[in-house]
């Protein structure tokens, strides 16, 4: 199994830019996998968060891969930078926690919107779901209530995909709850619950969509 970082362009939470990624796991069985594909969606958010966006084709090919290869989708939560170039794969299907689409039309609005307005093939997963021996989505909440992670084991070791559980490396590693950036936790203690969860699982890797 291989995992490629795709660079998806950048965004503002904070001040300064962060990157945006998403992942292509080679899986010996599956296939190509993508974990998150990156921003798109209510134009709105595109120019509310300053997006510099990179297409996912563009990022598939410049390491010998296209759209038409990939086989499944992960999407770790509907945020509009982490399933915004969905359409890209038209028939493809995309694994989503129930309890995150069910968040999205509950919460209503642009986003739900927008998914509604295009063709996205949902497989809704109840809790942790292994895909192949090595590989499995784990829930996540905090972030969003329905927030799910992926968990590879590689030649590298355990190599986990945080996704928004994290959204940088200094806070996986030193969290301080009372200076999170904007959006990190909409529960908080629930991502506190999440947070160690996940640590205790001592990556070898881990992920991050936001940063490197």
């Amino acid at each position: 199994m291989e995992v490629i970082r795709l660079d998806l362009g950048s965004l503002h939470v904070v001040e300064d830019p962060w990157p945006v990624h998403g992942f292509a796991v080679l899986h010996p069985q599956l296939g190509a996998i993508l974990v998150d594909t990156g921003c798109g969606g209510p134009e709105i958010l595109i120019r509310e968060y300053r997006v510099v966006n990179r297409s996912i084709a563009a990022a598939l090919q410049s390491h010998g891969l296209s759209p038409a290869d990939v086989r499944l989708i992960i999407n770790t939560h509907l945020h509009f930078d982490h399933c915004g170039q969905n359409p890209v794969f038209p028939g493809v299907v995309v694994h989503v926690q129930r309890a995150e689409l069910e968040r999205v039309r509950r919460e209503g609005g642009m986003v739900w919107d927008w998914l509604e307005s295009v063709d996205s093939r949902f497989e809704l997963l109840d809790g942790e779901t292994k895909l192949a021996d090595d590989l499995r989505v784990v829930p996540s909440p905090g972030h969003t209530a329905g927030h799910q992670s992926v968990v590879a084991v590689t030649p590298r070791g355990v190599e986990l995909f945080v996704g928004d559980a994290a959204f940088r490396r200094t806070i996986w590693e030193r969290p301080d709850a009372s200076d999170l950036p904007p959006g990190q936790a909409d529960d908080l203690r629930t991502w506190e619950q999440t947070w160690r969860a996940l640590r205790n699982m001592a990556p070898d890797v881990i992920h991050f969509c936001h940063d490197v």
